[in-house]
């Protein structure tokens, strides 16, 4: 685990000064918490757990660092219609491609990185040909699928619903 932080840290410190930046207290306690979790945390959940060990970086400082991370592609903002931007990392050693299943009752968030062949031709396809019909160069991408978890379908069935 000391190695893998370790790693994780010298990668970061690249990254940022390939950036022209410093890897400060703050944005390494902030990178530290998101890729210790596999939650989607808001700014003020990463501001609670950073203050537990730092407590005197305040919120102000979180939110703009996120800003900061988000411009550098280390962070991605997740809107999933609760009002409150979530973070996750989205760089940095042993970080993968995803998209989200996001439950619009309870409002679980599901990683989903398990694509199969099929998925990957379409997704492919559908960047080339935007890309054609756009004259754009696609970088990346973000996906949110919105439905029911399977806990809330079951609610949804138990209450004599759908």
């Amino acid at each position: 685990m000391l190695r893998q932080n370790c790693s994780r840290q010298l990668w970061w410190h690249g990254r940022f000064r390939g950036c022209g930046y410093r890897l400060t207290i703050p944005r390494e306690v902030l990178l530290d918490v998101l890729a210790k979790t596999d939650k989607h945390l808001s700014a003020e959940e990463i501001y609670f757990a950073v203050n537990r060990c730092y407590p005197n970086i305040g919120l102000a400082t979180i939110y703009r660092n996120l800003e900061l991370l988000i411009q550098m592609g280390l962070v991605s903002k997740l809107n999933i219609g609760d009002s409150r931007a979530r973070y996750e990392l989205t760089q940095g050693p042993k970080s993968m491609h995803h998209h989200h299943l996001v439950c619009t009752a309870c409002g679980k968030i599901i990683d989903y990185r398990d694509y199969i062949d099929e998925e990957v031709e379409l997704l492919k396809r559908v960047e080339k040909g935007l890309s054609k019909k756009y004259g754009f160069k696609i970088s990346s991408h973000f996906m949110r699928f919105f439905g029911l978890c399977d806990k809330c379908q079951k609610n949804k069935e138990t209450e004599g619903g759908d």
